[in-house]
């Protein structure tokens, strides 16, 4: 909790129905953005009055107790089908409640793809950081 800038994130959580059944927990203030944002541009009219539906229909609110911890909305945790044993996964902008034999299979089933993709953007990145020093080389020859 010490960790969150009140001013910035706002003092309290959003957890909502995420892909796949998974609950996501927002920050206060992002999550108002995304509730402002509506539908997704492009989105049929009629989508879009489902979407929002259930984006407020699912979405509650969490304040944090004094050690930090969230009290889930037990509607949602029986939808999202949670038990016992919760893993929490940091995703950018919002962190994931996972049960945690679920995410253990999840990583398992998709650790190959995750070595190959780490692997690609490892090759990126070097590859732009030898094209920046071989700039800078160029500039500083006389």
């Amino acid at each position: 909790r010490n960790q969150v800038d009140v001013d910035q994130h706002g003092g309290n959580f959003y957890l909502v129905l995420g892909a796949n059944g998974i609950l996501c927990l927002y920050p206060e203030k992002y999550f108002e953005q995304l509730a402002l944002s509506v539908a997704p541009v492009g989105t049929a009219p009629d989508e879009a009055v489902v979407f929002e539906r259930i984006s407020f229909a699912l979405a509650s609110k969490i304040e944090l107790d004094n050690q930090g911890r969230l009290l889930l909305n037990e509607k949602l945790r029986k939808r999202a089908g949670l038990k016992e044993d919760v893993t929490l996964v940091g995703v950018r902008d919002h962190i994931e409640l996972w049960n945690t034999q679920d995410w253990e299979q999840y990583v398992a089933d998709h650790m190959k793809q995750y070595q190959k993709q780490m692997t690609q953007a490892r090759q990126v990145v070097m590859q732009q950081q030898a094209r920046e020093l071989s700039t800078e080389t160029e500039l500083e020859v006389p």
